[in-house]
């Protein structure tokens, strides 16, 4: 399975080497990624939605990130089963993020634009909405 964890997001550059030697490499004919990071303005400000988060007007200093291993799994799977995609990849951070810290890095390599476009869109909606847990931490 292609999920991995830890405190430093992975080399974009070591990851597209290694998708590009992956056996699904000859037939993919796009690679895009996808790179989450802790920013200064809550979530209810910058999407416009009511959270439990810090309010709007106010400045997030951080957040506690985590996330269901199992719900990431069957996103990647689902994704992966998704037409014309070859490639899934994704790395999560944990624990106490500072604003301007990697909370994630998503790789989708597929056979055509459309298709890796919207792979991305659902995998990246599906582990924000569905698997992860962000609690903001006010400045």
């Amino acid at each position: 399975m292609m999920l991995e964890n830890g405190k430093m997001m992975p080399s974009v550059d070591a990851w597209l080497r290694e998708a590009k030697a992956d056996a699904s490499a000859p037939a993919c004919g796009m690679y895009l990624t996808h790179n989450g990071v802790v920013r200064a303005t809550p979530k209810s400000e910058a999407r416009g939605v009511k959270t439990d988060g810090v309010a709007p007007g106010h400045k997030v200093s951080g957040m506690v990130f985590g996330y269901d291993a199992d719900k990431v799994r069957s996103a990647i799977e689902a994704t992966r089963a998704m037409p014309g995609i070859g490639y899934v990849r994704v790395w999560l951070a944990s624990g106490e993020l500072a604003v301007g810290d990697d909370i994630m890095l998503v790789l989708i390599g597929g056979d055509i634009r459309p298709h890796v476009v919207d792979a991305l869109q659902s995998l990246v909606g599906t582990i924000k909405n569905e698997c992860v847990s962000e609690i903001e931490r006010e400045a």
